[in-house]
This record gives C-alpha cells, structure tokens and sequence, in this order.
C-alpha cells in the first residue's frame, strides 16, 4: 500500500521544505508509479536523490526515530510486492 501522501515534484524547491528529521519516502515516476522506497533523514536523503536524478516525484512521512524509520520502510516495502 503505497503512502498516503500526495506526490510533489522531486526538485530543489521540494528538497529545501522537507524536514530535516527521519522519515520514509517513497521516488516514483511521472506516471506516480513506486520506483522506491526508503528512509532516513528526509531532507539528506532527497537530497542525493535528486543529485542522481533518481526519480521525477517524491512523497514522505515523518517517523519519531532512524529505527522507527526503518522498521516502517520495511514494512511499506513487502506491502508494495
């Protein structure tokens, strides 16, 4: 089950608003489909997605911890198979 967020643009202006706290993300394509998913610190990690230009969208939550973090990445990506 894909997150519960609207897509936003995966661009500077959309890297520079996200928080700079842990969290899960998902990088998806034009079409909104789920390429990846993954976690840590939100605004490092769209950061070096968009240097790689990994992806055209992106959408996040928030989680408490790193370990909260990856525990619920974890569980986003065997719902998403």
């Amino acid at each position: 089950m894909p997150l519960q967020k609207p897509w936003r643009a995966l661009e500077r202006e959309t890297v520079a608003r996200a928080p700079d706290r842990p969290g899960v993300y998902e990088l998806g394509d034009d079409s909104g489909t789920v390429r990846s998913v993954g976690h840590g610190v939100l605004r490092d990690e769209l950061k070096t997605a968009l240097a790689y230009g990994d992806a055209d969208r992106v959408r996040w939550t928030e989680a408490h911890t790193l370990e909260q973090a990856r525990d619920l990445a974890a569980d986003h990506r065997e719902r998403l198979e």
